[in-house]
Parts: structure tokens; sequence; C-alpha cells
């Protein structure tokens, strides 16, 4: 039962048998030679309570498994890589346009914007 729901008599009922366990208890104290505490002793320091965490085996375990993973990708790759490089041409390299090359584009780049230019001419006469 709930103290919100007891009546104004019970709850001075309540604390007169609180008191009559007080008292009593100090008697007994008194009679067997301990302390008269009304108070149940409380535990010096309460327990630590360790919030989730992982034991170093259980890290062990992880890394070691992390590390085969890893092994076993790497060693794919290592039987891959010689038969890839055979393969695979090395890239050409890139050259520079030579002068005469750049005219070239130019001469046709400047061609084309003519016929624009002459399109546009001959469309508004």
């Amino acid at each position: 039962m709930s103290l919100i729901n007891l009546t104004a008599a019970q709850l001075r009922k309540a604390a007169d048998l609180q008191e009559r366990i007080a008292s009593l208890s100090h008697e007994l104290a008194a009679l067997l030679g301990g302390s008269a505490s009304s108070a149940p002793a409380q535990p010096a320091k309460p327990a630590v309570v360790k919030k989730g965490g992982m034991s170093a085996a259980g890290k062990a375990r992880i890394a070691a498994a992390q590390k085969l993973r890893w092994a076993k990708v790497h060693a794919a790759k290592a039987k891959s890589a010689p038969a890839a490089k055979a393969v695979a041409k090395p890239a050409a390299k890139k050259g520079k346009i030579s002068p005469e090359g750049m005219a070239r584009i130019v001469a046709a780049a400047k061609a084309r914007w003519a016929k624009v230019r002459a399109a546009k001419a001959a469309k508004k006469k």
C-alpha cells in the first residue's frame, strides 16, 4: 500500500509504530552493549557500477580477427597484382602540342567562326 493512499489516522499509527521500533532498538543496543542507531547500517562505499566496456581478452580477439581479414584482402591483392601488371600497358606520356599543330587548330576555329558570322549576315539581309 502506498503512503499516498493512507488516511491521517493510519499515518499517525505508522509513525507511532516507527517510534516504538526505534526506542526498542535503542533499548536492545543498550542491553547488548552496541551502538544505538535507529537507521540500518549502510555500506561505507557504494559498489562502482561499470558501464559497458570490454575486457582486454575481448579486444584482443577482435583485433586478431580484423588482422586476419586484412591479411586475406592483402593476399588476394598480391595474387592479382602481378597478372594485372603484365596485362596493363604503362600510360603513354602526354605530349605538348607543337606550334604547327596549334596553328592548325586556330585556323580551323577562325574558319568555323567566319562561317557562323557569314550565315548571320546573310540571314539579316
